[in-house]
């Protein structure tokens, strides 16, 4: 089993690929990437393994594994943020929305229940937390009002199933706590499902129960959903496009950083400490792919932003996973003794840096001229011009292939984010 997947992973290597046609050596290439995805695999699941047998293209794949492990779970390091004043600042701005909808909140309730009328400023309060705009305000009241719905009706059932057996209700009080908990990470719908069936079971077992009690619970998570919705539209609004949009300038930048930063190394200049770099990034992208929730929501009527926002967000975290794989590898070069760097490496990386500084300076201002530019590959860039020279030394042969698909992808972003393509240089 190791011979194999020795000689799959040999395949990654330019000197191993069998005499062939282009596409077909592209192939073998792509068997050796997935060769090395298996082997990340195996050893996440099962751990360190034996390493006896393995050839000098399986170390330098756990070498490379092992680097992009360090990138993902290296300690992340406060940095610094633009200060900002007065309204500008999402604390304030968040307080005074909710200090709005939750006047308008009492207000309602008041007149739904004079008794009950704190459940719509709790549900009001509750969706401001960890959202940033109008959408995705409007997507958590939708699901707690979801999932309050599908819980009052599911109490209705407990209530009647369980409601003259004391322990069995009290069992099952337990049983919804722990799911509870256990849901609310995954989905917050699910959470206010086994909350408001929970509360059912508990007015059985007070012996208050009553559907009054649970349609009113309806009514006021409905009011104070919508009394949320309204002060995140109207009071200071943040809108979804805008906040999206400048997120995803964030990511092109760390972007940018990383890719120059690890393409420098890789060409032969100073160390840089690429580790926090790549986790600016990665968190960069997880604040992107978060914001975009609204947009990709499956009840959203604009299928067409819908398809745009899960497309741009895929060709980002191509273009991240690339770019880690490079920081990767240039952390490897000033402790590996078996690699060098290449000069011409840096030549390659220029242009994919002016086109993500284009695409940041289009999403940012819609009247930007600057315009993404294409030409020959990035392997034709580095063709020696010396007769008889190797095409390329053994780190331009290890990172090629993720430079390569780094361009192509940026490139692809030009397309839905409506960025002009120039014409290739002559």
């Amino acid at each position: 089993m190791s011979q194999v997947r020795n000689r799959l992973l040999g395949y990654r290597e330019e000197e191993n690929l069998p005499p062939a046609p282009p596409a077909v050596q592209d192939v073998f290439r792509g068997v050796g990437e997935a060769a090395r995805a298996v082997l990340g695999l195996r050893i996440a699941l099962d751990g360190p393994q034996d390493e006896s047998d393995d050839s000098p293209a399986t170390a330098r794949s756990r070498e490379e594994l092992d680097a992009e492990d360090a990138v993902i779970d290296a300690r992340e390091e406060d940095g610094e943020q633009e200060e900002l004043t007065g309204l500008r600042r999402p604390t304030t701005r968040a307080a005074v929305q909710v200090a709005v909808g939750s006047s308008l909140a009492i207000v309602g309730g008041e007149f739904l229940s004079s008794q009950r009328w704190y459940w719509a400023v709790l549900t009001c309060w509750i969706v401001f937390i960890n959202t940033a705009s109008t959408g995705e305000i409007l997507v958590k009241g939708y699901r707690r009002l979801l999932g309050t719905v599908l819980g009052v009706l599911a109490g209705i059932v407990l209530a009647g199933a369980v409601g003259q057996h004391t322990w069995t209700a009290f069992a099952l009080v337990l049983v919804l706590v722990f799911a509870m908990f256990y849901s609310a990470p995954l989905s917050y719908t699910l959470m206010s499902f086994f909350v408001t069936a929970a509360l059912g079971l508990l007015y059985t077992l007070l012996h208050t129960y009553s559907l009054s009690v649970l349609v009113l619970r309806v009514e006021e998570t409905a009011l104070g959903a919508a009394c949320g919705v309204i002060a995140a539209a109207f009071v200071l609004p943040v809108r979804t496009d805008r906040r999206t949009n400048e997120l995803l300038v964030t990511v092109l930048e760390r972007l940018d950083e990383v890719t120059e930063a690890a393409v420098d190394q890789l060409s032969g200049g100073s160390p840089e400490d690429l580790l926090d770099q790549a986790r600016d990034l990665d968190q960069a992208l997880a604040d992107l792919r978060a914001a975009t929730k609204p947009l990709t929501h499956p009840i959203t009527p604009l299928r067409a932003r819908r398809d745009t926002a899960r497309y741009v967000v895929a060709l980002l975290e191509t273009c991240a996973y690339h770019a880690r794989s490079l920081a990767a590898t240039a952390e490897l070069l000033p402790t590996h003794p078996s690699i060098a760097a290449d000069p011409r490496l840096r030549r390659a990386g220029r242009r994919i840096g002016d086109n993500i500084a284009a695409i940041a300076a289009h999403v940012a201002d819609e009247r930007s001229t600057a315009a993404v530019e294409t030409g020959p590959s990035i392997a034709s860039l580095l063709e020696t011009e010396v007769p008889g020279t190797p095409r390329f030394g053994r780190v331009t042969d290890r990172v090629l292939r993720h430079v390569q698909r780094l361009d192509e992808t940026v490139v692809g972003l030009a397309r839905p984010l409506h960025v002009p393509v120039a014409a290739p240089r002559r």
